[in-house]
C-alpha cells in the first residue's frame, strides 16, 4: 500500500557503516547518518552513554566510537515523526525505553489520519 510519503531513517551511525550494513528488502526508504549527534540534539532526543555503559556496550560488541567515528558517546531516542507537506509535524512517538519501538500498524494508521484531515 502507498500513502504518498517517503520514508527517511536516521542513524547515529557513520556514513560508512551505513553503506555497510543490512538493507530492508520490500521497503523503500532513504537512510541518513546523523554521526554528530547534531539533528538528535536539535530534536532534544539525544543523551550521552555513561562510561559504565559504554563500556558494557564494548563487552557485547558495540564500539560507539567506532560505529559514529565520535567519541561523544552520544546516542538518539527511538522515535518516529510524520512531518506534512507543510514542515509541521502531524504526529510524534517518542519513547526513552531503546528496546521499545513504534508498531508498524500504529505508525500506518498515523498516517492514514493525517491524510484525512488533509482532505
Amino acid at each position: 500500500m502507498s500513502l504518498g510519503y517517503q520514508i527517511i531513517a536516521i542513524s547515529p551511525d557513520r556514513p560508512e557503516k551505513l553503506k555497510a550494513g543490512p538493507k530492508i528488502k520490500d521497503v523503500k526508504y532513504r537512510l541518513l547518518s546523523d554521526s554528530d549527534a547534531a539533528l538528535a540534539k536539535a530534536l532534544g532526543l539525544a543523551y550521552r552513554v555513561d562510561d559504565e555503559l559504554n563500556q558494557k556496550y564494548i563487552g557485547f560488541g558495540i564500539d560507539l566510537e567506532e560505529a559514529s567515528g565520535e567519541k561523544h558517546h552520544i546516542l538518539p531516542v527511538p522515535a518516529a515523526f510524520l512531518v506534512g507537506m507543510d514542515g509541521t509535524i502531524k504526529f510524534e512517538y517518542i519513547d526513552p525505553n531503546y528496546k521499545e519501538r513504534i508498531h508498524p500498524q500504529l505508525l500506518l494508521r498515523a498516517a492514514e489520519v493525517a491524510l484525512e484531515e488533509q482532505k
